[in-house]
């Protein structure tokens, strides 16, 4: 599973499921038998949907406000009116972290998608659609393994392009994901942990499910934001290094420059920061943590920790109509 190893627990077999019906406009508490998706719902059908990652530490959603932004930027986007605020969204997700007793806990980790909803017909074009998006909240409790930073990620190059915003927009997090399950598929043959993709001038760009990062004689290198997925955490990494006088640069930076980096690792929100030890065979520094990347997985940690010490009406306040 490379990036998203995890503890396994018991205790998701019994999760409740936020579910807003699209149809009804009812939200409802669903046991994960019950939690089940009519076969003419939009993204069984087409794919037509839209999803977050979110991470809950105590009852508090990490980073609140960036997630929804990026949600609703991407439903702006897709031309999908999701019928309800960012703040009664992020009620809903509380209620269903509360509801499965997850107030106190740590390492929950929420998966949150948004259908198109209900089709009269299996039809691609949204005027068959009936009603408003179906809303899914699944909250699981995911520890990351860690053994997976200790031994870091072995990664290969795909052959599969990170694609031009006029076809299929990298910056959507679309339920549509071809490309990267191909290029997913591709490392699990060669027994990597995942793909390091290239955009479609062979300049490295991320990972088929995580942003990427080097460092070279201490200075962090990005790949800039062309064709690029719009992490959370690759903007938070490149925020903190310029607010803690890392040195840092978004550029475009080829194979050859990837292979010779003193240090890489992979960003995402589940795993946080995670070292790349070798790329295609090449090993990369010595193979571990590097001082570099050590120092911004602490930074980062401090940084989630103050974000989620905010009391949960101070976030939604935030997220107040005025600034939808």
């Amino acid at each position: 599973m490379g990036t998203h190893e995890v503890v396994p627990d018991k205790r998701n077999e019994s999760i409740l499921i936020g579910m807003r019906d699209g149809v009804t406009g009812k939200f409802a508490l669903k046991s994960r038998q019950d939690a089940q998706v009519s076969v003419f719902d939009s993204n069984f059908l087409i794919g037509d949907g839209i999803w977050e990652g979110l991470r809950v530490h105590r009852g508090r959603v990490q980073f609140a406000k960036p997630h929804l932004d990026r949600l609703f930027q991407s439903a702006k986007a897709m031309a999908m009116d999701l019928g309800l605020s960012k703040a009664t969204l992020l009620a809903l997700i509380h209620e269903t972290v509360d509801a499965n007793g997850m107030g106190d806990a740590e390492g929950i980790h929420i998966r949150l998608v948004v259908s198109r909803g209900l089709k009269s017909t299996p039809y691609q074009n949204p005027r068959v659609n009936i009603g408003l998006p179906l809303i899914v909240i699944i909250p699981e409790i995911k520890l990351v393994d860690p053994q997976v930073k200790n031994r870091g990620m072995r990664l290969v190059t795909s052959h599969i392009r990170r694609g031009t915003p006029d076809v299929k927009d990298e910056m959507w997090n679309h339920i549509s994901k071809a490309t990267d399950v191909q290029a997913c598929i591709g490392a699990n043959v060669v027994g990597a942990d995942e793909a390091l993709m290239l955009d479609v001038h062979g300049f490295v760009k991320t990972c088929n499910s995580t942003n990427f990062f080097i460092v070279r004689d201490g200075q962090v290198w990005a790949p800039t934001r062309a064709y690029q997925m719009q992490g959370i955490t690759r903007a938070k990494t490149i925020e903190m290094c310029r607010k803690n006088g890392i040195p840092i640069i978004e550029t475009d930076f080829t194979l050859t420059e990837t292979y010779g980096a003193d240090e890489a690792f992979c960003t995402g929100t589940f795993p946080s920061h995670i070292p790349v030890k070798e790329i295609d065979g090449r090993v990369i520094g010595n193979g571990s943590m590097g001082p570099v990347t050590r120092r911004i997985s602490e930074l980062y940690q401090a940084h989630v920790l103050a974000d989620v010490s905010r009391p949960r009406e101070e976030v939604m306040a935030s997220l107040s109509p005025a600034k939808l």
